[in-house]
């Protein structure tokens, strides 16, 4: 089991959503956050100051999934959240040690397959 965390732009967050979708991945969560990477700095005028903007708006999709889905979760991670430009974002990949599905006490691969399948 892993834990699949894709940091992407604002503006490709439907396209991930529906991405995951057709790859039938299903449990995500997502928030929006703020970070820097490789972008340049970008300048904005705000009430007539000009103000170097140091962090970029993003969105993070956290899912976790059993082995057999990973690598449709990174595809699809991928598929919808690339432009090829630079600050595109990031996929980090880490290991569950363990996972409790809390409404039926399932655990582990159980606790990570979408409920009724």
């Amino acid at each position: 089991m892993k834990l699949v965390i894709g940091i992407v732009r604002p503006e490709k967050a439907n396209d991930v959503l529906q991405a995951l979708y057709r790859a039938e991945v299903r449990g995500v969560s997502l928030s929006r956050i703020q970070g820097h990477g490789g972008e340049l700095d970008r300048v904005e005028t705000y009430r007539g100051t000009r103000v170097k903007m140091g962090l970029a708006d993003k969105v993070r999709f956290e899912v976790a999934v059993s082995d057999t889905f990973l690598e449709p979760t990174i595809e699809a991670l991928c598929e919808g959240g690339r432009t090829g430009e630079v600050g595109d974002g990031k996929i980090f990949v880490i290991e569950l040690e363990r996972v409790v599905r809390i409404r039926t006490g399932d655990i582990d691969h159980g606790a990570v397959t979408p409920a009724g399948s």
